[in-house]
């Protein structure tokens, strides 16, 4: 047997969003039996308003209704009338306040709902079911759409066995989570029993968002200033191994660098100039020595100077 999943809910939190939003911790189940009454008696109401969705939000004491329809001049009505008269009687099921707000379905050949719904339609005025399916799907291809599947179960044309027929155009990826797949499903009351249809409407992929792809890559790759931080690391890394390398080497390169230290290479003009006065201070050195070990000889002649100039020493 096959199993199969709802369209909808394999995507609810992927690219789909609640149709209803609220959470409760102790009147859970009071809740839920409050929304599908309300779901119901809207459906009920705008039977022929062509209600698509109703999405159903709560607050602290009040109800907020979005109404999804293609025709929202049938559920507004002159100055509003239908609209306070359907809040008054929603109030009246559940006991609470209720905002109301209407949206109008653009592109009403691309809601899997309505599409079920006009062949369930046709289906009932005796229309013949193969051409009610393929003009809906002629229609929801030229509105658009990329793909469409359709499937018709039970007593078709009137036969005493209830059989399934299903025709698509197109591709729809029930798999692929971006994939945006609308679906939809109604019943035909016809005089024989009813026939289930169901409508897929494939109508593109939904990517993410701009801004989310950029702050993944942020996150992802560093900035300039992290990437001119980090990359001194790999530099520290490589002169390693070739510092050791040099240490290895150094028994086979000690007779070079000796011979190098030994025959210095041709100094230039400059450097010849501040290497030259350095003998003229060792020669200097000795020469110094033999004047002070000269000086008593020289004792005697500075004593005749005095004597010949005739000026008599202040000591004495």
């Amino acid at each position: 047997m096959g199993h199969k999943v709802h369209p909808l809910g394999f995507r609810l939190g992927v690219i789909r969003d609640w149709q209803a939003k609220w959470y409760a911790d102790k009147h859970f189940a009071d809740n839920l039996q409050e929304d599908i009454k309300l779901r119901q008696a809207i459906q009920t109401r705008y039977a022929e308003a062509g209600v698509s969705l109703v999405e159903i939000e709560r607050q602290a004491n009040e109800v907020s209704i979005t109404i999804h329809t293609a025709w929202p001049g049938v559920v507004i009505g002159r100055g509003g009338q239908r609209v306070d008269e359907m809040r008054l009687h929603l109030e009246n099921i559940i006991g609470k306040r209720i905002r109301l707000t209407i949206r109008e379905i653009q592109q009403p050949e691309l809601d899997a709902y309505l599409v079920a719904r006009a062949i369930a339609e046709q289906i009932e005025r005796r229309v013949a079911y193969r051409r009610a399916m393929k003009q809906a799907i002629f229609r929801t291809i030229q509105a658009g759409a990329k793909g469409v599947r359709v499937s018709c179960a039970g007593r078709l044309g009137g036969a005493e066995i209830a059989r399934r027929l299903t025709t698509h155009q197109g591709r729809v990826p029930l798999h692929t989570l971006r994939a945006d797949i609308d679906y939809g499903f109604t019943e035909a009351r016809t005089t024989l029993g009813r026939i289930g249809v169901k409508v897929w409407v494939y109508k593109g992929d939904i990517h993410p968002e701009p801004k989310v792809v950029e702050e993944a890559e942020m996150l992802a790759e560093p900035a300039v200033s992290e990437k001119e931080e980090v990359a001194p690391a790999p530099e520290e890394k490589v002169a390693k191994p070739a510092a050791r390398r040099r240490t290895r080497a150094i028994p086979v390169a000690e007779p070079e660098e000796k011979q190098a230290a030994e025959i210095p290479a041709e100094p230039t003009v400059s450097e010849k100039e501040e290497v030259a006065p350095a003998p003229e201070e060792k020669v200097a050195k000795p020469a110094a020595r033999r004047r002070t070990r000269a000086t008593p000889v020289a004792k005697p002649e500075e004593k005749d100077v005095t004597a010949e100039t005739g000026e008599i020493p202040q000591d004495s």
